[in-house]
């Protein structure tokens, strides 16, 4: 794996194992996820060659082994059984953690898919364009581990007082701590039978991308692409790349407005039509048509117009999988399940629970750099460091507890160029250009509220998110006061147009001061 918010775009990978890496414009990187070990040691060669240290190495099974018979020494006390409900990066990485710090007892993990953990970062990226199949996304996966997995097995019930999980099957499975990982999946759209319509796709999950990219591959007349975030826009991207014509059609006033603002979301509305992206804002998608045979044949539009087109793919944001804990006590709702700082879940009357964790996409926690308010996040990072402390946490004891403070950080990669944000860009009511060139497309926007700091975005600028991440962390006064390389004649803020967010489409989600809340109020 890459860690893409640790790159930032040298491109000593890609010299050094050009079959795996590749660039696309400055310092948007692709790669293969799951190479040939015939291409082993060029990998490994890359990885020594990363001046950011961003390429994460799998083992071989003997030697992951060896590294768990040697590191399991730490007692667990009276933890026995863990089990893992959510077969995602979240839960593989929870999974090794506990390994690493030396819990020896019983490790279940469940999954809904039949798949092994994969990567879902390539899925929207190099899957479409064809750079490598679906099935080469599939995560780092020790054998030494010792697990028993239970895939193509969803997770249908909690029963708390009793400490077990129900399956579809009608299984139980026992556990001493629970960890929660099941993440989200894509918003599909609102009508059952024009979402049915051959041709009309999400992209979340495995087999989701590889019925598109095998569509996309067809070469179709005409794709719509219906919502203008992250995903969507690296869908469309992804049209361009492989020469389709695609429209954009989105409720809000630019591309990515949701996440960043109206004021950046303008630089990436003129970034999509300039790569030929027929973009459509304030506007909307009314229906969906197909033929006799129930295939997708035109779409209709809320400013009047008809598009026809024979490939829709729903864009509309992601919904967090808490279904299968109705009942269980928990503080669960639309926005996820309500955890403290250490991923300890809180039950409905705002009591935490001490077996009970959460980590992913489908956590919400209290983050000290925005006034403790819950945040939800659906950022690869976040999975990842988080379910390392929940690990840690779940078999540690009360005065060994690490909390999770870390800043969201999130990127893009989408028409050549790499987007990366790091702190809650919306959490905020004024933008400034600090470094480089709205024209050029290679800047630095730094976000602020009420004199402080709360986030940055770079545009082919990754090198500097570190630096701004220290600036927000610090609480330091918006705007900027130190002089910077490449600085524009003039830093005057100017709103960050924040008011016309999309909280469905957001990536990161402030949802208020209590663990029941369940409407967010800011949104990025």
């Amino acid at each position: 794996m890459v860690d893409l918010t640790r790159c930032q775009g040298y491109g000593q990978c890609v010299f050094a194992a050009p079959e795996v890496f590749r660039m696309r414009g400055d310092e948007a990187l692709l790669y293969d996820p799951n190479p040939s070990d015939e291409r082993r040691e060029k990998v490994l060669r890359a990885a020594a060659a990363c001046p950011t240290q961003a390429i994460l190495l799998d083992h071989r099974p003997d030697e992951a082994a060896a590294a768990v018979q040697q590191q399991a020494t730490k007692p667990a006390g009276d933890v026995e059984r863990i089990t893992i409900v959510g077969a995602s990066l979240a839960g593989l990485r929870a999974a090794h953690a506990l390994r690493r710090e030396g819990f020896r007892g019983a490790l279940t993990v469940i999954g809904d898919e039949p798949y092994e953990p994969y990567d879902r970062i390539p899925l929207s990226k190099q899957v479409l364009i064809g750079m490598v199949p679906a099935t080469h996304t599939v995560l780092p996966r020790a054998d030494g581990l010792d697990v028993d997995w239970r895939l193509g097995q969803a997770a249908v019930g909690l029963d708390r007082r009793g400490r077990r999980v129900v399956l579809a099957g009608g299984d139980e499975v026992d556990f001493d701590r629970l960890l929660i990982a099941t993440g989200v999946r894509a918003r599909p759209w609102p009508n059952h039978d024009e979402a049915a319509l051959t041709g009309v796709y999400t992209v979340r999950n495995r087999d989701d991308s590889a019925g598109l990219r095998q569509r996309l591959a067809a070469e179709p007349a005409h794709v719509l692409v219906i919502g203008a975030g992250f995903i969507g826009s690296e869908v469309a991207s992804d049209c361009r790349d492989l020469g389709l014509p695609v429209t954009v059609v989105d409720h809000g006033p630019a591309p990515l407005a949701g996440a960043l603002g109206g004021a950046v979301g303008r630089v990436a509305a003129q970034m999509q039509r300039q790569a030929g992206v027929d973009l459509r804002c304030s506007t909307s998608v009314t229906a969906l048509e197909g033929d006799r045979e129930g295939r997708l044949r035109r779409a209709r539009l809320s400013d009047g117009t008809t598009l026809d087109v024979d490939v829709a793919v729903v864009a509309l944001g992601a919904q967090r999988n808490v279904e299968w804990l109705h009942g269980a006590g928990l503080a669960a709702g639309p926005w996820g399940v309500a955890s403290d700082a250490g991923c300890r879940a809180f039950d409905v009357n705002g009591v935490v629970t001490d077996d009970i964790f959460v980590a992913g996409d489908v956590a919400r926690f209290p983050h000290p750099a925005y006034d403790y308010q819950f945040m939800a996040l659906e950022h690869w990072r976040n999975a990842f460091d988080q379910a390392e402390i929940a690990a840690h946490n779940m078999i540690g004891n009360g005065s060994d507890r690490w909390a999770h403070l870390a800043l969201p950080v999130f990127w893009s990669s989408q028409f050549g160029t790499e987007i990366k944000s790091i702190g809650v860009p919306t959490f905020a009511d004024e933008v400034v250009v600090a470094q480089g060139s709205t024209a050029e497309r290679r800047f630095v926007a730094v976000y602020g509220r009420r004199g402080r700091i709360t986030a940055a975005v770079t545009f082919d600028q990754g090198m500097w998110l570190e630096h701004y991440g220290q600036l927000i962390a610090q609480a330091a006064p918006f705007p900027p006061q130190a002089r910077t390389v490449d600085q524009p004649p003039s830093r005057q803020p100017v709103p960050a147009e924040i008011h016309e967010a999309s909280p469905f489409q957001a990536t990161v989600v402030l949802t208020g001061h209590q663990p029941s809340e369940r409407t967010a109020v800011l949104v990025a």
